[in-house]
């Protein structure tokens, strides 16, 4: 009878153990149950944001990395607009396409056709994911073309893609611009223009938003129509930054052809902050382009915390595709998430709540599930 006592005491709390760790499991559930009112106000309003999120939680035992995704609200047929997340594959692409090319690499010096700016492949990369640069990502779009993109990526096995304009401005040219590269110091010679496919409109969910658009100083009373627009899914894009954080868990068909070198070059850029590639820190601090945890405010990343990622923010659509690791409490985690803020629904007037309320949910979500790492891993 005296060991009956313990012994009973041991299983039911053996269960309860068992049962919380069932319920906890879950981090982004957990994190979108915050009281945090960043999170709550929109929870509060789902409809309205069309948040989409996808967090993979990551486990080592001895050699192997285990994955689990779990979703909130991911649909790749309910379309939002990706804004400045292309730019990532391309940069990925462009790396390739130097493997390609004998007479090319990251720091040849390069002009496009009919523009006076000199560049080199490098200063692109570095300039998109630091400030996230549309000339810089518009160039490597002229190096590549429509075609080739959405063709590569697609024999990686990243089916729900469509890139088919290039950033900043809307451009109807099907024919990429010839870059002028230097050959050496005097010596220059033009690559070859390439026709792309004119893009067919996209049959989705959600491709019409809103109850109306500025177009030319005029207000156009019906829906804006994003059906021409690039079409990069989140599932794709996390698809895309397994690929590039963890290629050995792809087969080798899946992954990018990327030299060890090319691999670690983008791995740097990517969490690379705008002070340390040489940028006023006023203008562009720290969470400029790094929306989770950071995003919401001017404080320094600390060195312990890096953030490999690309952000995307236009007409009131806010998405942040991000590795984030933090060696002094040992977790790390993928985490990709998208928001609409367009509270009158009129699209291209600048009127969108990016501070008020896009980027501090951005911020928080990142803040509360790095927060619920650190309690797993302890």
């Amino acid at each position: 009878m005296k060991n009956t006592i313990p012994l009973f005491l041991l299983t039911v709390l053996f269960f309860a153990s068992c049962q919380k760790t069932t319920q906890n499991e879950n981090l982004l559930e957990q994190a979108l149950s915050s009281h945090s009112p960043k999170i709550k106000r929109v929870m509060d309003s789902l409809e309205k944001f069309e948040v989409q999120i996808r967090y993979t939680k990551i486990d080592r035992r001895n050699d192997s990395i285990i994955f689990t995704d779990y979703d909130f609200q991911v649909d790749s047929e309910a379309y939002f607009y990706p804004a400045s997340t292309v730019k990532f594959p391309i940069a990925i692409l462009a790396l390739e396409r130097l493997n390609e090319t004998d007479t090319l690499n990251r720091n040849t010096r390069y002009y496009i056709e009919g523009d006076s700016l000199e560049s080199t492949f490098a200063k692109d990369i570095s300039q998109i994911f630091a400030v996230s640069d549309n000339g810089a990502n518009n160039r490597l779009f002229e190096l590549l073309g429509q075609d080739a993109i959405n063709t590569n990526l697609k024999k990686k096995g990243i089916e729900k893609i469509r890139i088919s304009h290039r950033l900043g401005y809307h451009s109807e040219d099907l024919t990429t611009k010839p870059l002028i590269v230097y050959l050496n110091d005097s010596t220059t010679s033009p690559t070859k223009p390439t026709a792309n496919t004119a893009p067919e409109p996209l049959e989705i969910q959600k491709i019409k938003k809103g109850v109306g658009y500025v177009e030319d100083d005029s207000l156009i009373s019906t829906p804006f129509n994003f059906s021409l627009k690039n079409y990069y899914p989140l599932a794709s894009q996390h698809g895309v930054l397994k690929r590039v954080i963890f290629p050995g868990k792809f087969e080798a068909d899946e992954r990018f052809n990327l030299s060890k070198d090319q691999h670690s070059f983008l791995l740097n850029a990517m969490q690379t902050l705008p002070r340390n590639a040489g940028y006023d820190v006023e203008t562009y601090y720290d969470g400029y382009c790094k929306f989770f945890i950071y995003g919401d405010t001017k404080e320094a990343i600390p060195d312990h915390i890096k953030i490999y990622n690309k952000v995307g923010f236009a007409y009131g659509t806010l998405t942040d595709c991000a590795y984030i690791t933090d060696r002094k409490n040992e977790v790390d985690f993928l985490l990709t998430a998208t928001i609409l803020v367009n509270n009158n629904r009129i699209f291209n007037d600048n009127v969108y709540e990016y501070d008020e309320v896009g980027i501090p949910f951005l911020a928080e979500l990142g803040r509360e599930i790095h927060r619920l790492e650190i309690q797993r891993k302890k």
